[in-house]
């Protein structure tokens, strides 16, 4: 659920530069004389402002999200458009035009998800030697085609030792082994690799968060894309500084923290820096602002109670991806923000000592007040209302985690009830509303579809 990659989306660019670059692992380069990528659906629509095109070409090139330079990639992009030519996997050089050759089609969408893509190869006579029809369904994870339309997009984990893929099963294995969340799905994690794998592992995701904490807090600037937003981020961590030791009797003294470490992380994704997919881009802030709550606010935190709040927070993330969605283009933004906000809740709740009921009663209570949550980044851009966004997201989390422990965790609303009714209002929601730009703040704001955003004909 923890991938770390570069913003500004993990479905609309995690997910193509990972598509993309498994394409070109399976080509024969010596056949190949020419490249297309056609993106579709929401990918069409959004593609620009979120980086999608980018993401392609930096795939074709052989870039992986997760250790590309975002220093470099300007440059590398710069360098294809000024010669025309890309050098597939950087081992052999075809003609290449980005404008030509990656078209965004915001009018077509295929039935099995609205995140689309369809990567073409040629030969020197015009022939295919291969195509592929991939999926990005959210959180940087790809499918190729077929896909089912109502099949789940993640295996739910065969063979593993307390398997799960509902609340109920989760809750189910809890009481059956007498272990916490967090150390079952440690169980499970530990049958695939050594314990210190899994620990080390986990704390490489936290330093990858609390790197991007540290460089959103001291970058100013204005974010790219043309809609003049300024990072808020190292104004409000120097002013929360300043009053360091006179914060005494401000009893939301730690609420401001909370809200900084949000808009720090969602300003870096925004302007493509390395972020950690939980369990998206375009919901990154939220788990480490939570996270960051914890370490600077909670007496006794520790690396170990950061690897119980992570496992839990997991946990929980496999359920909203197996059983929900995590995609804001199939959903809407209740499936990213309030999948991040449910993850956070039930990490928290987990390393201040809750039940695994109460764990799941916090993710619940986060869901289920999200619903309904609409996906309508203006211009395009993961900027507005995504930054804030993650901070409301964030303190949500943080009152659904006090809420479920002052609950002996038993509730009317379940889990899987919370993550059913995202789905069946994801369904309902039109998609103006669900990663287009075609509605709601995206249009409000400015009165039209802003630059980036490729318009369906009515």
């Amino acid at each position: 659920m923890f991938s770390i990659g570069i913003g500004p989306s993990s479905s609309h660019t995690v997910g193509p530069m990972r598509a993309a670059r498994a394409f070109a692992e399976d080509l024969d380069l010596d056949r190949v004389h020419s490249v297309t990528v056609d993106l579709l659906g929401s990918l069409g629509a959004t593609g620009r402002g979120h980086g999608s095109d980018r993401a392609v070409v930096l795939g074709l090139l052989g870039e992986r999200p997760e250790d590309v330079d975002p220093d470099a990639v300007e440059g590398y992009l710069r360098e294809v458009r000024r010669t025309r030519e890309l050098p597939l996997l950087r081992r052999r050089t075809i003609g290449f035009d980005p404008d030509a050759d990656v078209r965004l089609d915001g009018r077509t969408s295929l039935p099995a998800h609205p995140n689309a893509m369809v990567l073409t190869a040629r030969d020197a006579a015009g022939a295919v030697v291969a195509e592929r029809t991939s999926y990005s369904v959210g959180g940087g994870f790809v499918k190729d085609h077929p896909l089912e339309p109502d099949a789940p997009v993640a295996d739910p984990g065969p063979g593993l030792p307390w398997g799960f893929r509902t609340g109920a099963e989760l809750l189910e294995n809890c009481r059956a082994t007498g272990l916490g969340i967090a150390d079952l799905v440690r169980r499970n994690e530990e049958s695939l690799r050594p314990a210190a794998d899994v620990d080390a592992g986990l704390l490489r995701v936290f330093t990858a968060m609390r790197a991007c904490v540290d460089h959103g807090l001291v970058t100013d600037g204005v974010l790219p894309g043309g809609l003049g937003v300024r990072r808020r981020a190292p104004g409000l961590h120097r002013q929360l500084l300043a009053e360091e030791g006179r914060s005494g009797s401000d009893v939301l003294h730690a609420m401001d923290w909370v809200s900084l470490f949000a808009l720090a992380v969602n300003e870096e994704n925004a302007a493509g820096g390395r972020v950690v997919t939980a369990p998206t881009n375009g919901a990154a802030g939220i788990v480490p602002a939570v996270l960051h709550f914890y370490r600077r606010f909670v007496p006794g935190a520790d690396d170990a109670g950061t690897v119980r709040f992570l496992l839990a927070a997991g946990g929980v993330g496999i359920v909203l991806k197996e059983t929900g969605s995590i995609s804001g283009a199939e959903v809407g933004c209740q499936g990213e923000v309030g999948s991040a906000s449910a993850m956070a809740a039930a990490g928290l709740t987990e390393v201040l000592g809750g039940t695994p009921e109460q764990v799941e009663n916090a993710a619940e209570i986060a869901v289920e007040h999200h619903l309904g949550l609409t996906c309508d980044p203006v211009g395009g851009l993961v900027q507005i209302p995504c930054i804030e966004r993650n901070a409301v997201g964030a303190t949500t989390a943080i009152h659904a985690a006090r809420t479920a422990m002052r609950g002996d965790g038993r509730h009317v609303v379940s889990l899987d009830t919370a993550i059913a009714t995202m789905r069946q209002t994801g369904a309902h929601m039109r998609s103006e509303y669900k990663e287009t730009s075609l509605g709601g703040l995206a249009l409000t704001v400015v009165g039209r579809p802003a630059v980036g955003v490729n318009v369906p004909e009515c």
